[in-house]
């Protein structure tokens, strides 16, 4: 952010005590150490708390940040004060009856993620949940930040405002809104841009295949769709972040700004442009659907510990609804095209075997377990809540269209959880998400969440898409069914995941096997489904594989062709009504998709 574009707050802010400042030091960022510097004036207890946070929002997971943390000292002028460590997140300092003292310690920062810090040669990136501390009864304090960049030509950019008159410092008016507020430090490119009369910024770091003015292009529509369903902007200013990087999808949503991550040179295939735009779409949601909508568990962060909710399904999954449906409603690309997508996305939900096990609230509740940390049963034993909580938001869409004749949507549930729960930041309860969701359908859901949210029925795609004319349609793969997925890693054939109750699982093969023949014969992954087509349903194949490094062969009755893919097509001779019912939902003809 340069100078001449922060926007400024006076100093002439209220005498609040104690007063918090920190100084972020950058002098050897290729140490990947941040240098940080707490001064504090006033502070009234003996005792000074303090406690680093171990989650960040938006990323339900516990992922320590205590532990980047390092050559922590305590000192009032030139006098070293006492601290202890009480546990993992929580130092405490002897004040010894001083008004003013200083806490400076080391963070590392190698990580570059949305949720992390990470600092080189070439920037300095951070999340205030892993940078700064907390402390505890204190946290409504306003608190000022001030960045000292190794060079004078590196920038900075943030959400928070700059303070006047004082160079490179900025304020957060509290704690939530210091964690809220990742800073971008160094050589990235900056461009001011508008929308519906508001500023905004895009700042990117790395390099790639971006066309920069044809994202701002397409990010003005998308903000001024998300728009439309809220009546208006929540904020009067919003920057995106955004690296570039060889490897790396993912996004961290915040009130007034949105960290992106995406590979380098993932934006000249139109697919892979459009996976970014919808990424955009689903993080800029969130400044709604999250940041204010959000439930109850979250209305007040507990930064020490989980904080749960079975309301994931709604906070993230609807939202990965929407990031698919606004591009369309933005004519960044056709109904055809998200149809495809949405294809993609079912198919990804049909072929996870955990859809049967772990219904979709139980995800979000065991988000901070699961989700994050997959391992080789995962596929098995669980269902992402982002991607059930889609396919269900689908279906109450599709519900409440036919229900009332297009006249209501979920776009109506959207704007009654803003007015009721979004503007006041109140907190809602799932029993109040539902009740908002059967005010708008005027149907009682209770079956529905039953099966579909607290239960694991198998979701009704058909008979929720055939008033709109189309139906979902299994493609079957020419080979007998195995069940495992096989990745080549350093020559290596691994066995990656094993289906169960497939033939592999049945057979004995596990994930983590080393794939080496079939019936004596060498298979590699990429040929593994040529050399499945040679056999049929029944017949026995002899898989041999190393097991801990011990050589095994398994017998393996492969079974019947499985679908493989899900797509979404026209039925036939569509009627007038269901014509009608497609074009008010996704706009444009459904003969177009023949």
């Amino acid at each position: 952010m340069t100078e001449a574009t922060a926007p400024r707050l006076s100093e002439d802010i209220q005498d609040t005590e104690p007063k918090i400042d920190y100084l972020v030091t950058i002098s050897q960022p290729e140490t990947h150490l941040f240098e940080v510097t707490l001064n504090l004036v006033d502070y009234p207890l003996p005792i000074l708390d303090l406690k680093l946070p171990v989650w960040t929002p938006g990323s339900y997971l516990v992922r320590e940040y205590a532990k980047n943390l390092q050559d922590l000292v305590a000192f009032t002028g030139n006098k070293p004060l006492s601290w202890r460590k009480v546990s993992k997140n929580h130092w405490q300092i002897e004040k010894e009856g001083v008004s003013e003292l200083s806490v400076r310690y080391r963070i590392f920062a190698n990580e570059l993620t949305v949720r992390t810090n990470h600092l080189d040669a070439t920037h300095a990136y951070f999340n205030g949940a892993a940078l700064f501390f907390r402390i505890p009864g204190w946290e409504k304090q306003p608190i000022r930040v001030a960045i000292a960049p190794p060079h004078p030509e590196w920038q900075i950019t943030t959400p928070l405002p700059a303070v006047t008159q004082k160079a490179n410092t900025f304020l957060a008016s509290d704690f939530d809104t210091l964690v809220d507020s990742p800073f971008e430090i160094g050589h990235h490119q900056l461009y001011q841009f508008e929308a519906l009369a508001k500023p905004h910024e895009l700042a990117i770091w790395g390099q790639g295949n971006l066309q920069v003015q044809r994202l701002i292009a397409d990010i003005q529509k998308i903000i001024q769709v998300e728009a439309q369903i809220f009546n208006g902007l929540p904020y009067e200013r919003y920057v995106f972040l955004l690296h570039l990087t060889s490897q790396a999808f993912g996004g961290l949503e915040h009130k007034n700004s949105c960290s992106l991550i995406y590979q380098r040179f993932g934006f000249r295939v139109q697919d892979k442009y459009e996976r970014f735009i919808q990424l955009v779409a689903h993080e800029f949601f969130h400044l709604w659907n999250v940041k204010r909508i959000r439930p109850k568990a979250l209305e007040a962060f507990d930064y020490d510990q989980e904080n749960y909710t079975p309301s994931l399904w709604f906070c993230e999954g609807s939202t990965s609804y929407y990031d698919l449906l606004i591009p369309l409603r933005a004519g960044i690309y056709d109904p055809k095209s998200y149809l495809n997508h949405l294809s993609k996305e079912i198919t990804r939900y049909e072929l996870t075997p955990g859809r049967k096990v772990q219904p979709v609230s139980e995800s979000s509740f065991d988000a901070w377990i699961k989700l994050y940390r997959p391992d080789a049963n995962s596929g098995n034993s669980q269902i992402s809540y982002y991607l059930k909580g889609e396919m269900v938001s689908l279906l109450l869409d599709l519900l409440i269209r036919s229900h009332h004749d297009n006249q209501r949507s979920f776009d109506n549930v959207m704007q009654r959880m803003w007015l009721q729960f979004g503007q006041a930041e109140i907190g809602y309860t799932p029993e109040q998400l539902q009740e908002v969701i059967e005010s708008v359908a005027e149907i009682d859901l209770s079956d529905f969440f039953q099966r579909y949210i607290d239960g694991i029925d198998d979701l009704p795609f058909n008979q929720y898409l055939e008033p709109f004319g189309l139906q979902l349609i299994a493609d079957q793969e020419e080979e007998p069914y195995l069940g495992m997925k096989v990745n080549s890693e350093n020559g290596r054939e691994i066995i990656k995941f094993v289906e169960i109750g497939s033939p592999a699982q049945v057979g004995g093969i596990d994930a983590g096997d080393e794939l080496l023949a079939i019936n004596g014969i060498k298979v590699v992954a990429n040929s593994l489904s040529d050399r499945l087509k040679d056999y049929q349903p029944d017949d026995t194949i002899q898989i041999t594989v190393f097991h801990q490094d011990e050589l095994r062969t398994y017998s393996v009755i492969l079974a019947s062709p499985r679908p493989t893919r899900y797509q979404l097509k026209p039925v036939d001779h569509a009627s007038t009504t269901q014509q009608q019912n497609f074009t008010e939902w996704l706009g444009g003809m459904l003969s177009t998709l023949r």
